[in-house]
Parts: C-alpha cells; structure tokens; sequence
C-alpha cells in the first residue's frame, strides 16, 4: 500500500475535519492514523464501532478521555514516530490520570509486552481484527486492567460497518474490499500483522459505494493489500483455489474484474480509483474493464520493488523484471493514457551494484509518474530477517536511495511537462494549500492540478487546461 499519514488534530495536521460534532454527556474520542491507506480506513472503522457505544471524535486531545493511535510496522521509522507520540500522549494523561491511551493496528502484536509492561506507554493493545471488542477492551482498562486482543481473523471484513469519515472532505472516500494478505513477501509484516487475505462481500462494498454517492461524495477508491487478487466465492470463510471449484461455484465468484465494472455502472459521475496492485495478479481481463469506463481513472500504483530478477526471487515477489516490463507494456496498450507509480526498495539483502543499475534501468524503462521510495529497514519476524542477512551498508543504501530518487524526480517532472498543453477534467477536492483563490483537484492520473476559484466548488468536475507544472503539481485554467 501506499505510505501516507493521516493525523486528525490540528496541532499537527493544520486542517482536521471531525465529521461528528461533540456533545455534551458523551465521551471523546481523539484518534492519529500512520502507514498506508488501509490504516486510515480502519481508523473510520473503529470511530463508527465507538460512535455506537457513546463516543464522539475530537481533534482537541486535552479533552479526549480515550486516545489511539493506529500504527504501521512497514519500516523502523514508523514505529520510532508511534513510540514518540506515544510518549507525548502520556504527557497529557499525567494531567488527566483517567484518559486511556491504546495502539491499533499492525504493531499491536509484535510489541504489546513492550508498550503494556516495559514501558508502560499504553493501556489498551489491539489488532486489525479485534476493533469490535473495543468497547469491552476500554471498560476493563477503566477498571485498571490490561485490555489486549490481537488475535486474527479468517472471516473479519467488517463488511457490515459503515464507516465514520474522518477528516473527510465530502467528495473522496475509502472502501476496504480485502484484508490481509497471502503473498509472504519476505521483507513484509503485513500477513503477520493483518493474517491472511479474505474478501468482502460485494454486495456490501456496492451498497456502501452507493450510499456514498448517494450523500454526495464523488470519487471512491477501492482498498486492498492486493486488490486483484479479490474474489468473493459466494459466502463467508470459502476460500478454495479457483480451479478446484465446481461449475457451479464458479458462477457465484465475482473476481476483481467483474467488481469494479458494477462499481462503475452505479453511475458515471462516481469516479472510481483502486490500490495495491500486484504485478503478478494484474490481468488483462481487468485492464479491459478499466478502458471501458470514462470514470475509473487512469492510474495504476504497481509496485516493482526492485529491477532485478535475482532480488525479486529473493523477495518472493513471484515475477521476474522481464514480466514486470510486459504487465507495463500490456497496461500501455490496452489503456493508453495511463499512469504508473511504483513502491521501490534500495538495498535489499545482497544487492550488487550491478543490481542496483537494474532498478535504475527499470525505471528509465517505464518512466513512472511518481513513486515511494525507500531504503531497505529489516523488520523483526519477516523471512528476510530469519534467512536472509541485511549486508548492504547504510551509506550505500542511502547513496543508492539519493540515485533512484533523483531519478524519479527527472521522470515526475518529465512527465508532468507531458501534460503541458492538454486538457483534463479535474475533480476538485479542495482549496490549494498555498492561496484562498486557487482550487484543487486531481486528473484521472492522479496529478495534482491547481487553478484560480472563479465560480467553481468542492466536488464539481472541471475542465482544466495546463499551462505550465512543477516536478509535483499542474497549473492550469478552468475552460
């Protein structure tokens, strides 16, 4: 999944929307999201559990009586930033003894007798799959108990929540279609963390996209560690391989493909976008859908990791960098106007410099439109800690980062002078963050496109024609 963070508190945000007005009699709910997308939607997930039992968000800590934080374990980084918030939230609890404090998420297993017992930095601990016995967890920690559940699940979507829209914009909104995931990619936490990959109900994912549409939002992305690897086998916990299914089960599969053309059809003014894409799963059946409908937007996010074969091996990726090289080039020819981005890894466990020029290469060979860039950070439980060594020094790793994204740089800005010229329709979503007489929106690339207010609104569709970029943005004009 894409990285991003998403705080609702305007200390640190700078423009935290609360959906739910505080009331009085209730209690408070102050709630930070860190890593991927998948952890802002679950934190929607359990404000909707809470709101149920009595609680209101707030972005005023100081009044909050629970606090969380919902946690990423992706890179080392991450977790250094949760335990630091963590520490200040505890500032606060000193003022206000009963305040209780609890990690969600994907560090919850990993170091939950380090932050209840060694610390002491928490009260609560819970996993991705537990949300629902939050309320229960909060009334034993009142009482003074450690409140815990990590355990996963092979069947929990929390397909029949509707979900709370935090910081919400009232255009743009998140569904889950799946969870965890079965890949074991060896430098990943996320089937540890998340358990393995079960789909959602489509009925409940079209029903939600709907309702949003519904109450005004315009665009929906569909979320998933792997979104194409989803199929709903007809009924809860089914989860066989496709080729061993009867003929008649496979008639009640709906696969990726078939559920983003009924996302579609539920109107063309509802814009649809999709993340994580696996290069191994991407088919053309899929692709096809995608050029068939003006509103799913033209954007993949298809992580490569690295260019090379022998490290994609020893990633467990399942694809070689020549099948790479062919999903891009079937994706450009079945939908032309497409954009790419990427996740890339420097320094993998023995990568040569050789190697390293085989990244390099892979890039100038696709030319993405941006891209998430890291160094490798081995990660505790993973494969790759088990078997493999971290033997890449940190200066090389830093040195070969520093390359791919100056790389990366040169192409974003190359492709976005690409865009010079045209004309797109944008979604706006919002004010531009450097002028009140300027609006936002994104193309169907996913660029950012900026341009003068005039008479246009959040959530109407315009025409905007570029005239000029920066390596990260469009400048255009309403036409």
């Amino acid at each position: 999944m894409e990285e991003i963070k998403k705080v609702f508190d305007e200390s640190i945000q700078g423009s935290a929307l609360i959906l739910e007005p505080s009331a009085d009699g209730k209690k408070k709910l102050y709630i930070e999201s860190y890593g991927c997308q998948m952890n802002f939607s679950d934190s929607e997930i359990v404000a909707s559990i809470l709101a149920d039992n009595g609680f209101n968000t707030t972005k005023n800590i100081e009044e909050a009586d629970v606090v969380f934080v919902n946690t990423c374990s992706i890179r080392e980084k991450a977790e250094l930033t949760v335990r630091n918030r963590l520490k200040s939230f505890n500032k606060y609890k000193k003022q206000k003894p009963e305040m209780i404090i609890g990690v969600l998420g994907c560090m919850a297993e990993r170091v939950k007798s380090q932050l209840l017992d060694e610390e002491k930095l928490v009260d609560i601990v819970v996993g991705p799959d537990a949300y629902r016995d939050l309320p229960n967890l909060i009334n034993q920690a009142d009482e003074g108990k450690k409140a815990v559940n990590v355990i996963l699940s092979k069947e929990e979507t929390y397909a029949d929540i509707s979900p709370v829209r935090l910081l919400s914009n009232g255009v743009t909104a998140f569904i889950s279609i799946t969870r965890g995931c079965d890949n074991m990619c060896t430098f990943c936490v996320v089937p540890f963390t998340r358990g393995r990959e079960r789909s959602r109900n489509p009925e409940s994912i079209l029903n939600e996209a709907k309702d949003l549409f519904e109450r005004g939002y315009r665009e929906v992305t569909l979320l998933g560690q792997n979104v194409d690897s989803y199929l709903w086998y007809g009924q809860e916990g089914l989860k066989k391989e496709y080729e061993t299914l009867t003929a008649e089960e496979k008639t009640k599969c709906v696969n990726f493909a078939q559920l983003m053309e009924q996302v579609a059809l539920i109107s063309p003014l509802l814009r649809v976008r999709f993340s994580t894409s696996h290069p191994k799963d991407i088919t053309d059946e899929f692709l096809h859908v995608m050029a068939k409908y003006d509103n799913i937007c033209n954007y993949i996010h298809l992580p490569f990791q690295s260019g090379n074969s022998r490290i994609l091996e020893l990633m467990n990726r399942g694809y070689t960098s020549e099948w790479y090289k062919q999903r891009v080039d079937a994706i450009k020819r079945i939908v032309p106007d497409v954009a790419l981005s990427a996740d890339i890894i420097a320094g993998f466990c023995s990568e040569t410099e050789e190697e390293h020029q085989d990244t390099l290469a892979l890039m100038e060979y696709v030319k993405f439109d941006y891209g998430y860039m890291f160094s490798y950070s081995e990660r505790p439980n993973t494969l790759a800690q088990r078997k493999l060594k971290d033997d890449v020094p940190e200066d090389v790793k830093k040195r070969r980062l520093a390359e791919i994204i100056t790389l990366q740089n040169k192409h974003s800005l190359e492709r976005n002078q690409g865009y010079v010229g045209k004309t797109f329709q944008v979604l706006v979503e919002g004010v531009s963050k450097k002028s009140a007489d300027e609006l936002q929106g994104r193309t169907p690339q996913n660029t950012v496109a900026v341009f003068p207010k005039e008479h246009y609104n959040i959530g109407d569709y315009v025409n905007i024609h570029i005239h000029s970029c920066t390596g990260g943005t469009l400048i255009g004009k309403a036409v």
